[in-house]
């Protein structure tokens, strides 16, 4: 086995997943608002500093995708943030791309930036501790998109991308994202995730890279949110299942879910039915942001200071977070 697979296997053995602490300041910046506090630098390392170094980190989450900004922070006891999740048992990653802007020759459509500079950035990220990265491309659906175009363009990208990380000894987790926006049907969200995902992998193959030392971060199949023919949990699970069988090369290790949208709790559910009809090799795992962290975020805003009470909600939505990706969640744990 490769470092690079050992590194992956890491991150998602026994259930543990990723949590998604990327977000940008403008983005953390909403999140907080939204709350009602301040975003200050030190707000911000406060709140991931408290989710850092809770309990269920060491037990539930594998690796844990950093900013810009928090990646150099250092926490209120003085410890670089890869330092303490290291501590913890957890291995830092680190976003790499620079945003997804408007395509050119496509301009309701996305390309996501970043590669240059790139190869430097990711020794200064390598230096600070990271030891995986991830890149986001992002795809509409409607009946004239994904383009052909957004599809060749951001896998081109997200392959690039991807040997400039292994090429620094890094993980890269490659994140094609259809979203949900839209009236599409489950049907449709199939298909073109297919599309995306198996171009994806030509263009990886293409530049090189050991799919052996790679994760992918998919969505899952489900019917835009506008659409009135919504699907079954079932549904979602068996044709998630079916579209990463049919399109992933056997030898990725592992896959992690986006929730994209998703409630903490359907999120939960759909991983768990997920690995009840996973007849794959796949490791079949999460990697959340808002599922993770919105009870936690809203318990925290509360009371800036309540750090036991933030983090026995953040443990608990992690610990149903892993049972799913064990296929071991029931609604009934829920409220325990």
């Amino acid at each position: 086995m490769s470092e690079l697979n050992n590194i992956a296997l890491k991150i998602l053995k026994n259930g543990k997943g990723i949590l998604a602490a990327d977000e940008s300041t403008g983005t953390m910046t909403k999140r907080l608002e939204s709350v009602k506090v301040e975003s200050t630098k030190e707000n911000r390392i406060k709140f991931r500093e408290t989710l850092f170094s809770a309990k269920g980190m060491s037990e539930y989450i594998g690796g844990v995708i950093l900013y810009d900004e928090t990646i150099k922070q250092k926490t209120n006891t003085g410890k670089e943030v890869p330092r303490l999740l290291s501590e913890m048992g957890s291995i830092a990653g680190i976003k790499v791309d620079t945003g997804a802007k408007k395509l050119a020759g496509s301009p309701n459509e996305k390309i996501t930036e970043g590669l240059d500079g790139l190869r430097d950035r990711l020794k200064e990220y390598s230096k600070l501790g990271a030891q995986f990265t991830k890149w986001r491309g992002v795809y509409n659906i409607s009946k004239d998109y994904p383009s052909k175009l957004s599809i060749n363009s951001n896998a081109h990208a997200l392959a690039r991308y991807a040997a400039l990380v292994q090429e620094c000894n890094m993980v890269p987790i490659v994140e094609p994202e259809v979203l949900m926006d839209g009236d599409h049907s489950a049907d449709d969200c199939f298909k073109k995730t297919s599309e995306v995902i198996k171009k994806c992998f030509e263009e990886l193959l293409l530049n090189k890279v050991d799919l052996t030392g790679v994760i992918l971060k998919p969505n899952m199949i489900l019917a835009g949110s506008e659409s009135n023919n919504q699907i079954t949990y079932e549904e979602t699970a068996k044709l998630t299942v079916k579209c990463l069988k049919e399109s992933v090369p056997s030898e990725v290790p592992g896959i992690a879910f986006l929730s994209g949208g998703q409630t903490e709790v359907q999120a939960s559910e759909n991983l768990n039915l997920i690995n009840k009809f996973n007849d794959t090799n796949f490791i079949m795992s999460y990697s959340y942001g808002r599922a993770l962290q919105q009870s936690a975020l809203r318990h925290w805003a509360k009371d800036i200071n309540d750090v036991e009470g933030t983090q026995a909600v953040f443990d608990h939505r992690a610990k149903m977070c892993t049972l799913a990706a064990q296929g071991k969640w029931s609604k009934n744990l829920e409220n325990i």
